[in-house]
Protein backbone atom coordinates (compact mmCIF):
# COMPACT_ATOMS: atom_id res chain seq x y z
CA UNK A 1 0.00 0.00 0.00
CA UNK A 2 1.31 3.04 -0.74
CA UNK A 3 1.76 6.23 1.22
CA UNK A 4 -0.29 9.49 1.25
CA UNK A 5 1.47 12.38 -0.21
CA UNK A 6 0.99 15.97 0.15
CA UNK A 7 1.38 19.05 -2.16
CA UNK A 8 0.39 22.93 -1.58
CA UNK A 9 -2.99 22.40 -0.75
CA UNK A 10 -4.32 18.75 -1.63
CA UNK A 11 -3.26 15.37 -0.28
CA UNK A 12 -3.59 12.48 -2.48
CA UNK A 13 -3.07 8.50 -3.05
CA UNK A 14 -4.08 7.71 -6.50
CA UNK A 15 -3.55 4.22 -7.25
CA UNK A 16 -4.93 2.86 -9.84
CA UNK A 17 -5.41 -1.24 -11.14
CA UNK A 18 -5.19 -1.27 -14.81
CA UNK A 19 -5.61 -4.97 -17.31
CA UNK A 20 -4.50 -4.44 -20.83
CA UNK A 21 -5.27 -7.72 -23.47
CA UNK A 22 -3.55 -8.55 -26.16
CA UNK A 23 -5.68 -8.02 -29.25
CA UNK A 24 -7.95 -11.16 -30.29
CA UNK A 25 -7.01 -12.33 -26.76
CA UNK A 26 -4.08 -13.69 -28.53
CA UNK A 27 -1.48 -15.33 -26.09
CA UNK A 28 1.64 -13.57 -26.83
CA UNK A 29 2.43 -12.74 -23.42
CA UNK A 30 3.35 -16.62 -22.70
CA UNK A 31 6.78 -16.03 -24.22
CA UNK A 32 8.89 -14.94 -21.59
CA UNK A 33 11.06 -13.06 -23.60
CA UNK A 34 8.30 -11.21 -24.79
CA UNK A 35 6.87 -10.83 -21.08
CA UNK A 36 9.99 -9.66 -19.55
CA UNK A 37 10.63 -7.03 -22.37
CA UNK A 38 7.00 -5.52 -21.84
CA UNK A 39 7.81 -5.21 -18.19
CA UNK A 40 10.88 -3.39 -18.99
CA UNK A 41 9.72 -1.08 -21.52
CA UNK A 42 6.57 -0.50 -18.97
CA UNK A 43 9.06 0.48 -16.39
CA UNK A 44 10.79 2.70 -17.86
CA UNK A 45 7.93 4.82 -19.45
CA UNK A 46 6.76 4.91 -15.95
CA UNK A 47 9.73 6.38 -14.78
CA UNK A 48 10.11 8.73 -17.34
CA UNK A 49 6.05 9.90 -16.34
CA UNK A 50 6.76 9.57 -12.84
CA UNK A 51 4.30 7.22 -12.05
CA UNK A 52 5.07 4.08 -9.55
CA UNK A 53 4.70 0.74 -10.23
CA UNK A 54 3.22 -1.55 -7.00
CA UNK A 55 2.42 -4.54 -8.85
CA UNK A 56 2.94 -5.64 -12.77
CA UNK A 57 2.30 -9.11 -13.56
CA UNK A 58 1.52 -11.18 -17.47
CA UNK A 59 -1.05 -13.89 -17.44
CA UNK A 60 -0.93 -15.70 -21.21
CA UNK A 61 -2.87 -12.88 -22.83
CA UNK A 62 -2.97 -9.49 -20.49
CA UNK A 63 -1.10 -7.93 -18.13
CA UNK A 64 -2.07 -6.17 -14.42
CA UNK A 65 -0.62 -3.01 -13.35
CA UNK A 66 -0.98 -1.66 -9.58
CA UNK A 67 0.06 1.99 -10.08
CA UNK A 68 0.36 5.05 -7.98
CA UNK A 69 0.25 8.32 -9.89
CA UNK A 70 0.16 11.79 -8.82
CA UNK A 71 -2.64 14.29 -9.44
CA UNK A 72 -1.84 16.17 -12.70
CA UNK A 73 -1.65 12.89 -14.58
CA UNK A 74 -4.42 12.46 -17.15
CA UNK A 75 -4.43 8.57 -16.96
CA UNK A 76 -6.58 7.78 -20.40
CA UNK A 77 -2.95 9.67 -21.89
CA UNK A 78 -0.63 7.29 -19.90
CA UNK A 79 -2.49 4.56 -21.18
CA UNK A 80 -2.06 5.29 -24.21
CA UNK A 81 1.36 6.69 -23.99
CA UNK A 82 2.08 3.05 -22.20
CA UNK A 83 0.17 1.10 -25.29
CA UNK A 84 1.63 2.78 -28.32
CA UNK A 85 5.33 2.63 -26.46
CA UNK A 86 5.11 -0.91 -25.70
CA UNK A 87 3.86 -1.66 -28.92
CA UNK A 88 6.06 -0.07 -31.38
CA UNK A 89 9.21 -1.43 -29.21
CA UNK A 90 7.72 -5.20 -29.12
CA UNK A 91 7.26 -4.83 -33.09
CA UNK A 92 10.77 -3.63 -33.81
CA UNK A 93 12.35 -6.17 -31.71
CA UNK A 94 10.15 -9.38 -32.55
CA UNK A 95 8.32 -8.66 -36.31
CA UNK A 96 9.16 -11.75 -37.37
CA UNK A 97 6.74 -13.25 -34.68
CA UNK A 98 4.45 -10.84 -34.70
CA UNK A 99 3.77 -10.69 -38.14
CA UNK A 100 2.26 -14.28 -38.06
CA UNK A 101 0.24 -13.66 -35.46
CA UNK A 102 -1.35 -9.84 -37.39
CA UNK A 103 -1.41 -9.91 -40.88
CA UNK A 104 -2.49 -6.54 -41.78
CA UNK A 105 -2.23 -4.28 -38.94
CA UNK A 106 0.97 -3.74 -36.90
CA UNK A 107 -0.74 -3.64 -33.41
CA UNK A 108 -0.79 -5.61 -30.24
CA UNK A 109 -3.24 -4.48 -27.32
CA UNK A 110 -6.74 -3.96 -27.83
CA UNK A 111 -8.47 -0.70 -28.14
CA UNK A 112 -9.41 -0.13 -24.46
CA UNK A 113 -8.49 -0.92 -20.83
CA UNK A 114 -10.28 -2.19 -18.02
CA UNK A 115 -9.96 0.54 -14.65
CA UNK A 116 -10.91 -1.66 -11.35
CA UNK A 117 -11.70 0.96 -8.74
Amino acid sequence: MGEWKSKNHSKYLLQYHLIFVCKYRKRLLSSNSISSDIKSLSESICKKHNVIIRYMETDKDHIHYMIETEPNINLSDFVRTIKSYTTYHIWKKYRNYLSKCFWKEHTFWTDGYLYVP
